[in-house]
């Protein structure tokens, strides 16, 4: 027997735990957490787009119609806009700013039909407020004057959008069968003088008969035989009287510019 203590034996070690598994990465597949991809991110931007100009779009529609429905059409010779006019439009532009070119694409209202019973100081009307300053004072003076004498001026027609009159040609193209004949009786927008905002139609015979005896005093002067209602600023008729009448604008050297 050996004189010396056995030497201990070790307890048997605890194992080693082992290491903690990471979580399982997320499985894209899963429903509701799809990853977003280049495609979708244009979508998103593709509608955002749109949405802003529709917001634009009805934006501008508000301030074009004001509420309001657009009325076009109308009837030929003298009387533009006849058939179901409208009321003014809201935000037109001052009175007799003569600046005929602001919205040569509109109709209706806004572009020149003028609303039944409309008089020369209706400036709220667009087809009188597109009217060249000059001609609208001499208008107006003469609708004053010719109110004391007992007789009512009324305006069927004044300044015109090119729209407006590239309508009213179609429609006496329509009405009178060929091009030449509505020639008689509507301009073209290139050559009319109411798209420039030179000339007013008057209404009611007593008026135009008014003007035709009076209407040099102002400087008014009917134009052509065949419109008795068609009247033209024209210089110095107050001291050496109208310019000779064309038979018809076919006969008119501004037609054929």
């Amino acid at each position: 027997m050996s004189d010396t203590a056995p030497l201990p034996i070790p307890a048997p070690r605890a194992p080693l735990a082992a290491p903690a598994e990471a979580p399982a990465p997320a499985d894209a597949s899963a429903p509701g957490r799809r990853r977003l991809g280049a495609r979708d991110l244009t979508l998103m931007v593709a509608a955002a787009v749109l949405l802003v100009a529709a917001l634009v779009a009805a934006a501008w529609a508000g301030v074009a119609f004001s509420g309001g429905t657009p009325v076009g059409g109308g009837s030929i010779g003298g009387r533009a806009g006849d058939s179901g006019a409208a009321g003014p439009v809201d935000g037109a532009v001052l009175a007799g700013d003569g600046d005929p070119s602001r919205d040569q694409d509109a109709t209706g209202v806004a572009g020149g039909v003028v609303p039944d019973g409309t008089s020369a100081f209706d400036v709220d009307v667009p087809g009188l407020a597109g009217l060249d300053p000059r001609l609208l004072d001499a208008l107006q003076r003469a609708a004053t004057d010719a109110s004391s004498d007992g007789v009512d001026v009324v305006v069927n027609s004044g300044w015109r959008s090119a729209a407006h009159q590239e309508q009213l040609l179609r429609d006496a193209v329509a009405q009178y069968g060929s091009a030449r004949e509505a020639a008689r009786w509507v301009a073209t927008p290139a050559t009319s003088a109411h798209v420039s905002g030179d000339a007013v139609d008057i209404g009611s015979w007593d008026a135009t008969d008014w003007f035709s005896r009076n209407g040099a005093s102002y400087d008014l002067c009917q134009v052509y035989e065949n419109e008795t209602w068609h009247y033209e600023l024209r210089d110095g008729a107050s001291r050496n009287g109208c310019p000779p009448m064309y038979r018809d604008p076919t006969e008119d050297p501004r037609m054929r510019a």
